[in-house]
């Protein structure tokens, strides 16, 4: 089981982008990915909102998810979430790896 998070950052201007790049430059982002339990920590940028980020944030369960919430990066994240005046939508998912039944549409 693995839980995917996909938070979608919007501020004004390039203000998300920002974001994503000072949680970039500064390290932080490298050592949530150095998390135990963080299997993907990865942010996008929507080709037609300038406005927006997208980060995609997979943790291995609920137990690793909770440590990192429990991070001195937590405190950091919220700072720059103020700095930048940004607005987050959330979408939580858990996958079952098991289910192959879309294997056969996945060109590998």
């Amino acid at each position: 089981m693995s839980i995917a998070i996909n938070i979608l950052y919007k501020g004004k201007d390039n203000s998300a982008r920002l974001f994503a790049e000072e949680m970039e430059r500064d390290g932080i982002a490298d050592k949530i990915r150095a998390e135990e339990g963080c299997e993907r920590y990865e942010y996008f940028f929507p080709m037609r909102d300038d406005s927006s980020v997208l980060l995609i944030d997979i943790w291995k369960d609920q137990a690793a998810l909770d440590r990192h919430h429990k991070t001195e990066m937590m405190s950091e994240i919220a700072r720059l979430r103020e700095k930048y005046d940004l607005h987050m939508s959330v979408e939580r998912y858990i996958s079952d790896a098991s289910d192959e039944t879309e294997s056969i549409f996945i060109r590998r």
